[in-house]
């Protein structure tokens, strides 16, 4: 018994009136994976025909044997006296020896029919992981000045997607799942899948943060053909193959962060961003202190506008000037990561002992009782 394929235009010719039973399938749709067919006694008669459309799998079933199959679209000939023939279609030379595993256990004798299998890529399946999982990033790394070497921010995230399957064999598909039922649907399967694709995703993410591969965290969506090559290289999706299914697409769609894991990372970013604040802070400390020593109009009011700077900035910088004691060897110390930084006093030259202590409004040097400065010669008293 087996299928012989009908000549080209058949359908459409006298050989139709000569064919006992008329056996097809509605397209099935993205919901049905499996649908099975027979006539009204559930006998198949010699010289019926079987039509297969694109999209489907066909598999001859007779008393709990499988007699033949095909996943090739066109018109056959059901031939009761022929052994089978037509193992063939996408899946080519594979098919005789999956159909020798296939082994079903204790339907009533003489039952004949065919059971036509979705071969279409089943879409739009969705997927979220229901908890957080944990995640090494790097894109954080975190310094470890005893070993001189860096280790990444453990994060917890929460990804969703879509992922698309096909029925990859079909033998298999039948055997471990749906039997010979009249009518399997995706519904009774998905949510079991959907299960085994978090675990398989978990997997892949540990192998995605790895010292190795070193994927950001929030670029995770734009992995999809890294998470897909992991996928297939270290079989993370076995459950599944183990069904005769095998997943074909996978889009992660959306990543968030858990309320520590953001709070993690938003306080690394601003560790950092204060790191460069200070260090932009003490630099024009630095350039103040040095115009307020060539200041012709008195150092005393310069250096009474740092010390209104110093208090603005809340004494964070007030211990990045240290210097002589004369305005225009002053010298500046920047250090970005100080911790503490406690204010120093800016040392003013004071006027020589038992003079006045008065400043040249051209030059701002001390001057004593005179009428003129002995530094730039400007006169005095006017």
């Amino acid at each position: 018994m087996g299928l012989i394929r009908a000549a080209v235009g058949a359908v459409g010719s006298t050989l139709h009136d000569q064919w006992k039973d008329f056996i097809r399938c509605e397209d099935l749709g993205q919901d049905i994976l499996m649908k099975k067919v027979t006539t009204s006694n559930g006998i198949i008669s010699k010289d019926s025909a079987i039509i297969v459309a694109p999209g489907q799998i066909a598999v001859i079933y007779d008393s709990g044997k499988i007699l033949d199959a095909t996943a090739e679209d066109g018109t056959y000939t059901f031939d009761a006296s022929s052994s089978p023939t037509f193992f063939a279609g996408q899946f080519g030379p594979v098919f005789k020896e999956m159909w020798n595993r296939f082994v079903y256990n204790g339907k009533p004798a003489k039952e004949q029919a065919v059971f036509y299998l979705n071969a279409k890529e089943i879409m739009d399946n969705k997927f979220g992981t229901p908890a957080p999982i944990p995640f090494q990033d790097w894109s954080h790394p975190i310094p470890n000045q005893m070993t001189n070497s860096i280790t990444p921010l453990s994060v917890n995230v929460k990804c969703f997607g879509k992922y698309t399957f096909k029925i990859a064999d079909p033998s298999l598909f039948m055997s471990q799942v749906a039997g010979t039922a009249d009518e399997f649907r995706k519904d009774s399967l998905v949510e079991q899948m959907r299960s085994e694709v978090i675990g398989a995703f978990q997997n892949v993410c540990n192998a995605l943060g790895n010292s190795q591969n070193k994927v950001p965290v929030l670029e995770l969506p734009s992995n999809t053909g890294k998470i897909k090559q992991l996928m297939d290289e270290q079989v993370f999706d076995q459950p599944i193959r183990n069904r005769g299914l095998n997943i074909v697409g996978f889009v992660v769609e959306s990543v968030t962060l858990d309320d520590e894991s953001q709070s993690k990372i938003d306080n690394y970013e601003l560790s950092s961003n204060s790191f460069m604040q200070k260090g932009t802070l003490t630099g024009a400390y630095a350039n103040a202190v040095q115009d307020a020593a060539k200041n012709a109009n008195g150092a005393a009011n310069g250096f009474m506008g740092i010390g209104m700077m110093n208090m603005a900035s809340g004494g964070m910088v007030g211990g990045a000037v240290t210097g002589p004691q004369n305005l225009e060897g002053a010298t500046t110390t920047l250090d970005p990561y100080a911790q503490n930084v406690q204010p120093q006093q800016v040392a003013v030259a004071q006027a020589p002992a038992g003079e006045a202590t008065a400043f040249c409004p051209q030059c701002g040097k001390p001057v004593g009782a005179t009428n003129f400065c002995g530094n730039c010669g400007a006169k005095l008293g006017e």
